[in-house]
């Protein structure tokens, strides 16, 4: 027995005989228990609809931003000390400028691809902004803001201000000609606020208009605070994500109980590590050949000088059309000038508006009543007919300020009075909304009525039949629901026309997570 016991030690394989690289995951599994949630992460459903990629390229443009931004804190200075510049852009030799400026210029024309790597990151943080825009509209008008999911839109509302915050700073930190009329607005703006508006403005610039302290400080939060806050509500937000899990389409196999999609690895991985290499591949292309915000043809910032055509970023021309559009309101309340027609564009407005973001998702599941239960199925916006007017009506009084940011453009590219085009915007912004309001609602319900008749009387085959009465009538086959291009069952219309799931998707179950 003892031979045969001896026998059998000899045979087992030792700790010893297995490869580095296993006995260093076996050690971390034993300390992390790796293994169990790897294999939980390998085959989790990951969707693969094109509109769910939206949110994977706002997150690809930000890792390109972060890698550019490093990169460029290596030589930019964040100093308003006024220098003579002495660089390589011979236009501007011998002119006084600030160190920030200076640093710009030295980055774009003396430092090998610095060029490329402002315009890529310039090009990143505008991409970025418009995809997280982009992803929060796919969740408005599919309804994936629903329950459990509110917490999540509330914290890509967030991530949207945050990002035009970022996006303002950055913006301002060459301290040219164009950036800074852009803070000569944002101090008009802080000056409107009643009675700490003085203050303000002192706090933030540390002195007289310009002062010397408003660079730094943009920069500190341009690299710290707010790209900090920003990737951190983007952690929080894939764990939920993660933890919650996605919202699919209706078909075969999907309902609110479960989450059909494809696998993270491979299929996931490949698809969206392609996605990565084809935005980070655009962005760089787009740094290499697209010009934007050539400061050099700005010169630098004179307070006594203001740029002719200055055109903010996109994401804030809003903001400059509603100061654009608003007549030229003040008041005199005990001692104060409240100047209406900064304070309400540029405070009231953009409040409003974010507010009402915040607190949708919450006050449409109370009006229909699904707050009650959990939604993972998403809508087709035709669906929804008053959430899609809604939604298409916020689109048009967006579109129409940030057409009014550029009017003086406009009156001038077409030969038109700019005063008469400024009018007829105003009248836009007010008439606009509530005409796509009504039109979209209507067509939505068209539409629906269009899938009603088509499933009631079923496709058309091509055959046609003679009655006993001598005339003729055209044969159909039943509606194949889960079809590529076949209706849909609609659902029902609800209060106001918003609609409530039918009884088949209103299942109050809870997914396994």
């Amino acid at each position: 027995m003892r031979a045969i016991r001896r026998t059998l030690v000899a045979l087992r394989p030792s700790a010893t005989a297995a490869p580095p690289g296993e006995r260093f995951a076996d050690a971390v599994d034993g300390r992390l228990a790796t293994y169990g949630a790897g294999r939980v992460l390998l085959r989790k459903a990951f969707p693969h609809q094109w509109s769910f990629f939206l949110g994977e390229i706002a997150l690809y443009s930000l890792i390109v931003l972060l890698i550019t931004g490093v990169w460029l804190t290596l030589f930019f200075k964040p100093d308003m000390r006024e220098v003579i510049y002495d660089g390589g852009y011979v236009p501007l030799r011998g002119v006084p400028m600030s160190d920030a400026y200076d640093s710009t210029l030295y980055i774009s024309f003396d430092v090998r691809g610095g060029l490329l790597m402002r315009q890529t990151h310039h090009w990143a943080a505008l991409v970025f902004v418009a995809a997280i825009g982009l992803h929060l509209l796919r969740i408005f008008f599919t309804g994936a803001f629903r329950r459990p999911r509110e917490v999540n839109w509330v914290i890509g509302v967030t991530l949207f201000v945050l990002a035009l915050a970022e996006g303002f700073a950055g913006y301002s930190l060459p301290d040219d000609l164009l950036s800074g009329t852009g803070l000569r607005i944002a101090q008009g703006i802080m000056l409107s606020i009643p009675v700490v508006g003085t203050y303000v403005s002192m706090f933030a610039f540390g002195a007289e208009f310009p002062g010397e302290d408003i660079i730094p400080r943009l920069y500190s939060l341009h690299i710290l605070l707010l790209p900090a806050a920003l990737v951190a509500l983007v952690v929080l937000h894939l764990i939920l994500v993660f933890y919650l899990k996605h919202t699919h389409w209706r078909g075969p196999g999907k309902s609110n109980r479960n989450a059909v999609g494809r696998p993270f690895f491979p299929h996931f991985v490949a698809t969206s590590g392609g996605l990565f290499f084809t935005v980070f591949g655009v962005l760089t292309v787009l740094g290499g050949l697209a010009q934007i915000n050539p400061v050099w043809l700005y010169g630098p910032y004179r307070p006594d000088l203001a740029s002719t055509g200055s055109q903010p970023d996109w994401y804030v021309g809003f903001l400059e059309g509603a100061l654009r559009l608003v007549p030229p309101w003040e008041t005199n309340v005990a001692g104060h000038t409240i100047m209406w027609n900064v304070l309400l564009p540029a405070l009231v407005l953009p409040g409003l508006l974010f507010m009402v973001l915040y607190l949708y998702p919450f006050a449409e599941q109370r009006l229909t009543g699904e707050w009650r239960q959990e939604q993972h199925v998403c809508d087709r916006p035709r669906e929804r007919p008053v959430r899609t007017g809604l939604g298409v009506a916020g689109v048009t009084f967006y579109g129409v300020l940030l057409f009014a940011g550029g009017n003086d453009i406009v009156a001038q590219t077409f030969r038109v009075s700019v005063n008469t085009l400024t009018v007829v915007l105003r009248i836009a912004l007010v008439v606009g909304p509530v005409l796509a309001f009504l039109i979209t609602r209507r067509l939505c319900h068209a539409l629906l009525d269009s899938e009603r008749e088509r499933l009631d009387k079923g496709d058309e085959t091509g055959e046609v039949r003679q009655t006993v009465e001598g005339g003729y009538v055209s044969g159909h086959r039943p509606v194949d629901t889960f079809r590529p291009g076949a209706p849909r069952p609609p659902l029902t219309p609800g209060d106001g026309g918003t609609g409530t799931p039918s009884r088949e998707h209103r299942a109050p179950a809870r997914r396994g997570r």
